[in-house]
């Protein structure tokens, strides 16, 4: 059942400043295939949270069904930005969106997950090795099925743009790649803190709402997916998809322009917040309605369902990259992105 919200922590907002792309980085480790850039420009329509969608529409599900056949594999990239113990929510936060996939059936080898902080073991955590998204300490998202696979300082972003675009040195092991295709569905989840257009990187360096952008366009240009979703938890998140302009990118993001996010409850036992609404009223919506990986959830109801009245700021989303737009979206399911696909191709014996 919900947890009764006490007090709540603002997420800060610092000068934005640009990063450098990866002009020189190592050759890419897929090839780029041929054929020109298709690129869509304009302003991007910011859609606000209404009622949920019905969920029991069986057409929708079974023309849903059918799109959800076309992708092959599932990947999902999951990062926590922020370092310090009093951001040791940001860190739950991905665990739990962690969890999730592995629950619907997205295997280790699928996520990439990036933690820059070992909240589990910082020297302040009165329950040592274990992190909770919740006071009543049921489930210890850091158990033994967690495989981190960048930690520290490792997650900054020159590393984080590298694994989107398959840019690494030959020594880097497989399970810190991204191995995507062109018929992957490609879940990218970001947790931290953010201001107008930029997410920032353990309070050192910030990652911009054109670098998301020029990231994703590489990425479609490279064939590393069928259709990616983006999902961010930060103060002003619609902001950073604004730039976005490549085919098939859908994004979410928890607060408009000018607005913080916040989180939902604290633990008196370790002294800080263990969830932020946004990412905490996902998780209920996934409790409750995609208890499995054949659920008919849609993902537009998942977005729907953090309203201001749970989460005290406007959510928004937008799928106006998507080709097929409205008809399309309204037809995707949660599981589609966060959930596994199994997919084989039978060929008749000569």
């Amino acid at each position: 059942s919900p947890l009764t919200p006490t007090a709540t922590a603002k997420q800060d907002v610092t000068t934005t400043r640009s990063i450098e792309g990866l002009e020189r980085a190592a050759p890419s480790e897929q090839q780029v295939a041929a054929g020109s850039k298709q690129q869509r420009t304009g302003e991007q329509q910011q859609h606000t949270m209404s009622a949920p969608i019905p969920m029991t529409n069986a057409a929708a599900a079974a023309s849903a069904g059918g799109a959800r056949a076309q992708a092959t594999n599932n990947w999902a990239v999951i990062v926590s930005t922020s370092r310090f113990w009093f951001n040791a929510r940001h860190s739950a936060n991905a665990l739990s969106v962690y969890h999730t996939v592995q629950r619907l059936g997205v295997p280790d080898s699928n996520i990439v997950l990036m933690l820059a902080d070992d909240t589990a073991c910082d020297a302040r955590n009165a329950l040592v090795a274990h992190v909770y998204n919740n006071k009543n300490h049921e489930v210890n998202l850091y158990g033994a099925a967690v495989e981190v696979d960048y930690r520290g300082y490792e997650v900054n972003v020159e590393n984080f743009l590298r694994v989107l675009l398959g840019r690494h040195d030959a020594h880097v092991a497989r399970n810190k790649r991204l191995l995507s295709d062109a018929n992957s569905n490609v879940l990218v989840y970001m947790s931290g803190h953010g201001g107008d257009g930029f997410l920032k990187f353990q309070d050192a360096e910030e990652v911009s709402s054109q670098d998301l952008a020029d990231a994703f366009a590489q990425m479609h240009e490279k064939r590393r997916y069928r259709q990616l979703v983006f999902i961010v938890d930060t103060c002003q998140a619609t902001t950073l998809y604004e730039h976005f302009y490549s085919p098939n990118v859908i994004a979410a993001g928890s607060s408009r322009r000018g607005e913080d996010s916040y989180s939902h409850h604290n633990d008196r036992v370790i002294g800080v917040s263990v969830i932020d609404r946004f990412t905490y009223y996902m998780l209920e919506f996934f409790e409750r309605h995609v208890r499995h990986r054949n659920s008919t959830a849609r993902l537009l109801d998942l977005f729907k369902y953090a309203t201001y009245e749970r989460t005290s700021s406007h959510a928004g989303w937008s799928y106006d990259l998507l080709e097929g737009g409205a008809a399309v979206a309204e037809r995707l399911l949660v599981t589609d992105f966060f959930g596994a696909v199994q997919h084989v191709d039978a060929h008749s014996a000569v």
